[in-house]
This record gives structure tokens, sequence and C-alpha cells, in this order.
């Protein structure tokens, strides 16, 4: 094996390329989580699966969908990932669409509609990228960037990479398909659709942020701010939920902005000469805790639509009063996702607070008068390059972005985030598990001890208490977590250890959780309740699937093509063809003299030739050679054909020979002419096909 540390594997012969796979810590550490979460959902929908008749095809592209998922976090070069990936997003789309109801298929329609889009703009990137680097490697795309001066193009295709997989990830404005496929979708397909499917579009962001761009002021900010925004809408649309899993898809959406935060954090920290591996070893982490996360509450959710078959949380209310096993998972999924401490996800998220602040510290440090925290001495340079091209306003705003103010704001969204979610699963758990429905608490109870078989709360157990064990111990088993997948971001080791349970640490948590409990009880209990029953105050026409996207590709692209192509019709391809008739007209015309000129020409000196003595026209000799031969050639065809000719029957001996000759000199003009007329269409026709190809070869390119 050669490669990397662990080693680097190649399948030939597919497609002209070869699949090149890699296996290093990230990709042992996400290859291991993938098989635990199908290992238990597997188990899990041997229970789920068990009344539905077409669990076979249930099973067949759950399997194909592990196969590819692992091919994705296996890959060493991006075509690979892009053959896996795309074989995923197939394989995927069956479990969207499986009980064939109407929602299903219209969430199905709308989740193939982001990654195939997702998939042709990644393909185009792919395109741009290789004819920059010359290489889709991993392990060369950094040296290979580092090379390219010119960044232009380089930033177009991390662009389009970044639209591709960041559909998959769920992130803002691609985010419209998580929060419709998951409720449709059978609960252990919507763990694994929310918990490692999502995170393969994580893995490619990944690739192009740290192995492309690496130190890179600008595109760590784009990150960054797309995963603010992420992060704080998804937590806001959870917020107005009343459906179980709904509410957790749109958990998703925010967590993924988590991690979208700590890989900007780390273009932004190493552009600013800081060693970035917070921010990288939070993002890693949270990647993980978050697959843990959702494997446990989507499949406690699975549980309660098992026994209920109905989300609302109206209807399933107090369904978990007496069910201690399913409490106890749910209980440790909501305390992991919360980021209370002594559980997993207090890591993850202390260490990209933590990146926050110390951005915001090292602005505070370089002062104002280092060109408001673009980064040491390419910063000036920046500001005064940007001042030169840009307007006031434009510089305003970007200085504004790069200031310790904006991320004083980013920090407190952050925190705000992390509020948000501790009140939106205390209001999922005090629904589920502490408030009593009001005409079916009775029956409810009955199910006490029925509401999952032993093998299925067994797994189901395994990776709640993976959650209290990697907060409870977090040096001994997040930190060597961490160490095992930073390798993969480029990262170096953290200088220090960092010390979890201190105040300051404490203090950002707790914080949180101070605001989780204000917008449960003075937001959520006071105005998305009434008369003791949750209510959806969410505008169902603010959607944007429905307000932009299906608007645009339904209706507004197809007019718009339809009106360039009338244009175009109407007035582009008649003057094209109008001038391109004059051009053809005006070069037959000037070949057509052209012609006549040489017609007469010819003529004349072969009368001159035929009319004076040779010795007088030496110069003429080859000429005249050439009209005997022809003069002799056409007497004896004439002769052969017994002296026909149009009109009446002549014989050759009553005709003068100096008429003879003229008339067949005449003639032989005349083939003369016809045959280059013949001749001339025959190029124009070439011409025209020619243009065509020309046409057709660059509006291909």
């Amino acid at each position: 094996m050669t490669g990397m540390e662990y080693g680097t594997f190649t399948i030939p012969a597919f497609c002209g390329f070869g699949l090149h796979l890699e296996l290093d810590g990230f990709r042992l550490a996400y290859t291991l989580i993938a098989v635990l979460m199908w290992a238990v959902s597997g188990v899990f929908s041997g229970e789920y699966m068990a009344h539905y008749e077409k669990r076979s095809r249930y099973y067949l592209f759950f399997w194909l969908t592990f196969l590819a998922t692992a091919g994705v976090f296996l890959s060493a070069d991006l075509y690979t990932t892009f053959i896996f990936f795309e074989i995923m997003s197939f394989t995927s789309y069956v479990w969207v669409a499986f009980d064939e109801k109407k929602e299903s298929l219209r969430a199905a329609e709308t989740y193939l509609a982001v990654a195939v889009i997702g998939g042709m703009v990644m393909l185009m990137g792919l395109f741009l990228l290789y004819h920059q680097l010359g290489t889709l490697e991993m392990s060369q795309l950094c040296q290979a960037a580092s090379e390219v001066k010119e960044k232009g193009l380089l930033y177009v295709a991390g662009g389009l990479l970044l639209f591709g997989f960041g559909a998959k990830a769920g992130c803002f404005p691609l985010h419209i398909w998580l929060p419709k496929a998951h409720p449709v979708a059978p609960a252990p397909a919507s763990a694994l659709l929310s918990g490692i499917l999502t995170k393969t579009g994580i893995f490619g962001i990944i690739v192009v942020s740290c192995r492309i761009f690496g130190a890179d002021r600008y595109w760590g900010l784009l990150i960054a701010v797309l995963g603010i925004i992420t992060m704080f809408l998804g937590a806001f649309l959870a917020l107005f939920s009343v459906n179980l899993k709904r509410t957790l898809a749109c958990s998703s959406v925010s967590q993924i902005g988590f991690i979208l935060v700590g890989i900007g954090m780390y273009g932004l920290l190493g552009a600013a000469g800081e060693n970035p591996s917070m921010a990288a070893r939070g993002a890693f982490l949270h990647m993980v805790n978050h697959s843990m996360f959702k494997l446990v509450l989507f499949l406690c959710a699975g549980a309660v639509y098992m026994n209920l078959h109905q989300l609302d949380l109206n209807d399933i209310r107090g369904f978990g009063r007496n069910k201690p096993v399913l409490k106890f998972c749910f209980l440790m999924g909501a305390l992991g996702i919360t980021g209370v401490p002594l559980w997993s996800g207090y890591v993850s998220k202390t260490l990209l607070h933590e990146s926050i602040v110390e951005y915001q510290m090292l602005l505070m440090e370089m002062g104002e008068g280092t060109a408001a925290g673009l980064g040491m001495e390419a910063a000036g340079a920046a500001v005064m390059g940007a001042a030169r091209r840009a307007s006031g306003a434009l510089n305003v705003l970007q200085a504004w972005i790069q200031s310790p103010g904006f991320w004083k704001a980013a920090e407190w969204i952050f925190l705000l985030s992390g509020g948000m979610t501790a009140a939106y699963m205390l209001k999922l758990f005090v629904a589920v598990f502490v408030e009593k429905h009001p005409d079916r608490q009775a029956e409810f109870d009955a199910m006490s001890g029925c509401d999952m078989k032993k093998s299925s709360a067994a797994v189901l157990l395994i990776p709640a208490l993976l959650i209290l064990i990697g907060g409870a111990a977090p040096s001994v088993v997040m930190d060597r977590l961490a160490d095992l997948g930073q390798g993969f971001f480029l990262a170096e080791g953290m200088e220090h250890p960092v010390v979890y349970f201190s105040l300051v640490n404490l203090k950002g948590s707790l914080i949180s959780l101070g605001i989780g409990l204000l917008i449960y009880f003075a937001g959520i209990r006071r105005f998305l309740m009434k008369e003791n029953r949750y209510v959806d105050v969410w505008p169902k026409w603010l959607d944007l699937e429905n307000m932009l996207y299906r608007p645009v590709l339904q209706t507004g692209l197809p007019n718009v093509c339809g009106a360039v192509c009338s244009l175009a019709d109407r007035y582009l391809v008649p003057v094209t063809v109008k001038v391109f008739l004059a051009v053809s007209a005006a070069g037959c015309r000037l070949m057509d003299s052209l012609a006549d000129g040489l017609i007469r020409l010819a003529r004349a000196t072969t009368h001159r030739q035929l009319r004076e003595p040779v010795f007088r026209r030496e110069e003429d000799r080859a000429a005249q050679t050439l009209g005997r031969f022809l003069d002799g050639w056409n007497l004896a065809w004439f002769r052969l054909k017994g002296g026909k000719r149009s009109g009446r029957e002549k014989p050759a001996s009553r005709i003068p020979a100096l008429m003879q000759k003229e008339e067949i000199f005449l003639r032989v003009g005349q083939l003369v002419e016809e045959s280059f007329s013949f001749g001339l269409l025959l190029f124009t026709a070439g011409l025209c096909l020619t243009l065509g190809y020309l046409l057709a070869v660059f509006f291909r390119m």
C-alpha cells in the first residue's frame, strides 16, 4: 500500500479512470460510524418495517446506499467522490418516496431535484478545477492550488463545488429538502439521511475549504457567514414546528450550520497566522456528535410512530411518560445536542465557540490601525486595493464584516442558536415524556414495555451511552477522537490542552441554556400554545421552495428562455440570414465576374492563336498547343457522333473550317463557364456546412 498513513487502494478501469480509495484517521472514523449507524438502523428496521409490504425494496436500497456512502468517505480523489455521491443520491431517493403517498412523492421530487442540480453543478466545478490544477487527487490539491497565481477561476470552481456539496449537506439556501424529506421517510432512513448522508456533503466542503483554499480569508469568511445563517435559520424554524420529525429535521439544518462555522473559522484563523486546530477539531467532533444525536433521536421518533402512526405533538402528547428506555435514550440525545455539560455536544460546541472568541480577540489585538482585521501585512494592501477598485460603501461593509464588532455579534448568534436548540428540544421532551394526553393517556400508559422490542431497545442504548461517555470523559474519548480526524483538515495538534470544565468554557454553555429557558417559557408556552395545544403559526406561504425555486424553475426559467428564443427567432436569425445571404451573393457575383473574365480571356487568347502564325506568338505556344488539342478532341467527338448537333443534322465537311472551330470554342467556353458555376455552388454549400459546424463547436464550449 502507498499513500497516507493507512494506505491507498485503486479500483481500475471505470469510465477510463480509476476509482481511488484511501484510508486515514478521518476516513477510518467515519467508516466505523457508518457501520455503527447502519447496524443500529438495520436492527431497528426489522421491527419498524415488519408491517410494510415493500420492505424488500427498502432493504435493497438500504444496503446500496451504505456502499455508496462508504465509497464517498473512502474516496481519494474528487472524481471518485462524485461517482459515489451521485449513486448515493439516487439510491436514497427511494427512502423518501417509499410509501408513495402524495406528500412523499412531492418531497422526493424536491430531494431529487436538489440532488441532480447539485450534482451537475458539482460536475462543472470538477471540470473547471481539473483545468486549473491538473489533478483531482485530494493529496495533491493543496500543492497545486498554491501554485495558482490568478485565483479568479479557482474561486468559480470552488463556488460550483460548494453548491453541489452544500445541497447535500443542507446548507442555506439549499436546505429546502431536509424539512420535507425527513417527516415522510421511514424513521431508520431519516436517521441515516440526517445523521450521515448530510456529512458526505460536509466531507466535500472540508476538502474544498481546507485542501484547495486553506488559509484563505475570503473563502473562510464565505463559509462562516453561510454557517451562521444556516445555524440560526434551522433553529428558528424548529421552534415553530409541531411535527416531531420535522422539528428534528430543522434541527439538522441548524447543526450543519454549527459545523460550517467551524470550517469557516479554520480558514479565518489560518489566514490570520494562528493555529486553526481548535476550529478543525470542533467541526470534526460536532460532525461525529451530530451523527450520534440524530441516530438516537430519529429512532426514538420511529418508536413513537410505530405505535401511534402519528407525529403531531398534540396527538403523541404523553406517549413516553411510562417508557423508561425510550425516555432515557431521547433525553441523552436531547441533552447532547443542546450542549449541556457532561454530554458530548458540550465538548464540540465549546471548541467551536472558543474559535469564534479567539478570532474576535485576535482582531481586537491587531487594532483598528491594522485595517479592521484583514490580517497582518496583506491586510493593508487588500484594503488599499479594495479602496481603489470598489466604492466606499463596499469598503465600509467589508471592514465591518471583518471587524471585532461583527464577530462579537456572530458569537451572540451562536449562543442564541444554542439557546433555541435548548428551547425546541425542551418542547419536544415535555410534550412527549412529561405532559399528559387529554384523552388517550390511559391507552398510552397501557403500552408500557411494549413500545419497542428488546433488540431495538438494546441497539438504541449503544449510541445513547456513547453520547454520555464522550461528554463525561472528554480528554480520554473526545480529544483522542479529534486527534484521529484532524489530519484530514491538514491541521496541526493543539498547542495546549483545553480545560473543558473551566468557568470560562462553562460560561458559554450556561448562557445558551439560560436563553433556551427564557425562549421556552416566555415564547413557546405563551405564544406557540393556545388552549393547551401546540399551534403552528408559521405562515404556510412562507416557503422558500414554493416562493422562489419552483416558480423560477417551472415558470420563470421557461418564460425567460422562451422570450430569448422568440427574440432570436424574430430579430437575430432573420438579420443573420440576410447578412449571410448578402455576403454570399456578393461573393458569388465577384467569383462569377472573375470567371467571366477568365473565360473571355481564354476565348480571346485561343481565337488569336488560331488566326495568327505560330512564329508570331512564340510566348503563347503552350496555350496554342492546348487549344489545338481541344480542337482535335472535339472534332473527333463530332465525327464519332456522326456530326449531329442540336437542331438539324449537317455533315462536318459542309461547315467552313473557321466557323466550325468558332462553334467548338463557344461550346467549350460554355462548358467551362457551367462547370465553374457548379463548382462555385458546391463551394458555397461547403462553406455553409463549415460555418454551421464551427457554430456548433462554439456553442458546445
